[in-house]
C-alpha cells in the first residue's frame, strides 16, 4: 500500500496545485483549455517523439507481453466503443470514453510504481507499455475521433478529408517522426535531446494542472456512465492482462508481473487532453480519472499482494 499511495500522491498534488489556483483567482477561466493547448502541440509531441526516437526494434519486440498489455488495452477499448455506439452516443464521445476506460497511466504513476516493486529490471516493460499507451492506442483514439468529426457524404471525400485531418494532427506526426530517426540508427544530436526532455517533461504535470483548473469551474456537463468506465479500467482490464499473461501466454515472472501492475493502473491524463482539444464534454472524463486514481490505491495493492 506504501508503495502505490507514494506513487500516487504526486498526481493529486498537481490537480490539487491546479485547483487552489483556479479557486483563488491566480490563474484565469481560460488556463485549463491554454495549458491543455501547451500540452497537446508541444509538450506531448516532444515526448512521444523523444520516447520513439530513443527506442529500438530489439527493445521494443517482446510479443508476449506487448500480446497480454495490448490485448487488455485493446478489448476494454472495443468493448467500451460498441457500448457507447449502442446508447446512441456519437462516435467522438464513444472514443473519447472508450480512452477514458482503457488508457493507463502509464508514465506518472506506472514507472516509478514498477522501479519501487519490482526492481529496477521492471524499467523496461514500464516503458513499453508508455510506447503502447501513449503512441498506439492514443493514435487509434484520434483516428476514431477524425472519421466521427466528418460530415463529408462521399466516402473519398471523407477518407481525403481524414488523411489531412491526420496529417496535421501533432500527436499523429510526432511519433511518426521519431519512429523515423528511430529507423536511421542514429542518436538525436544532444541540443536535440534536451530540448525534447525538457519540453516533453513538463507534458504530464502540466496536464495534471490543467484538469484541476477545470474541476475548480462550476460543472454544468453529466458525470453519467463514469462508473462504468472505472469498473472497466481498474477491473475488467487488468483481469483480461492477467488471464492472458498468467494462465495463457506463461509470460516469465518479470514481464507478467509487470504486465499485470501496468494494466491495473488507473485512467491518465490522455482522454481529458483530447476532450478539451476537440471541445468535447470533459465532466465525465475528469471524474473517470479522479475515482480511477483513488480506487487503484485498492486495485494495485490487491495486485502487489498477488505478485509478491
Amino acid at each position: 500500500m506504501f508503495a502505490v499511495i507514494h506513487a500516487v500522491l504526486p498526481v493529486f498534488a498537481l490537480i490539487l496545485a491546479g485547483y487552489v489556483c483556479r479557486r483563488s483567482g491566480k490563474l484565469g477561466p481560460a488556463a485549463s483549455s491554454e495549458l491543455n493547448r501547451f500540452v497537446v502541440w508541444l509538450g506531448l509531441p516532444a515526448l512521444l517523439f523523444d520516447v520513439t526516437a530513443a527506442s529500438s526494434w530489439q527493445q521494443v519486440w517482446q510479443p508476449g507481453f506487448l500480446l497480454a498489455f495490448g490485448a487488455g488495452s485493446a478489448a476494454v477499448f472495443v468493448i467500451t466503443l460498441l457500448a457507447r455506439l449502442r446508447q446512441q452516443r456519437r462516435l467522438v464521445d464513444a472514443s473519447i470514453d472508450s480512452l477514458s476506460a482503457s488508457y493507463a497511466n502509464t508514465g506518472f504513476i506506472g514507472i516509478p510504481l514498477c522501479v519501487l516493486a519490482l526492481g529496477q529490471d521492471s524499467l523496461e516493460p514500464a516503458l513499453l507499455a508508455t510506447l503502447v499507451v501513449v503512441c498506439v492506442l492514443f493514435g487509434v483514439a484520434v483516428v476514431c475521433i477524425e472519421v466521427g468529426l466528418q460530415t463529408e457524404k462521399k466516402l473519398h471525400h471523407a477518407v481525403l478529408k481524414v488523411v489531412k485531418a491526420l496529417a496535421s494532427n501533432p500527436l499523429i506526426v510526432s511519433p511518426i517522426l521519431g519512429a523515423c530517426w528511430a529507423a536511421t540508427g542514429q542518436p538525436l544530436p544532444s541540443a536535440v535531446h534536451t530540448f525534447m526532455k525538457l519540453l516533453g517533461g513538463a507534458a504530464s504535470p502540466c496536464a495534471l494542472v490543467a484538469l484541476g483548473l477545470f474541476l475548480a469551474q462550476k460543472q454544468e456537463g453529466t458525470r453519467q456512465g463514469s462508473m462504468a468506465l472505472v469498473l472497466a479500467k481498474l477491473i475488467i482490464q487488468p483481469l483480461v492482462t492477467w488471464f492472458l499473461a498468467f494462465r495463457v501466454l506463461h509470460l516469465p515472472p518479470l514481464w507478467a508481473n509487470s504486465a499485470l501492475l501496468l494494466s491495473a493502473l488507473p485512467t491518465g491524463t490522455g482522454p481529458f487532453m483530447l476532450a478539451e482539444f476537440y471541445r468535447r464534454e470533459a465532466a465525465v472524463v475528469s471524474s473517470v480519472i479522479l475515482v480511477s486514481t483513488l480506487g487503484s490505491l485498492v486495485t494495485l495493492s490487491i495486485c502487489l499482494m498477488y505478485i509478491s
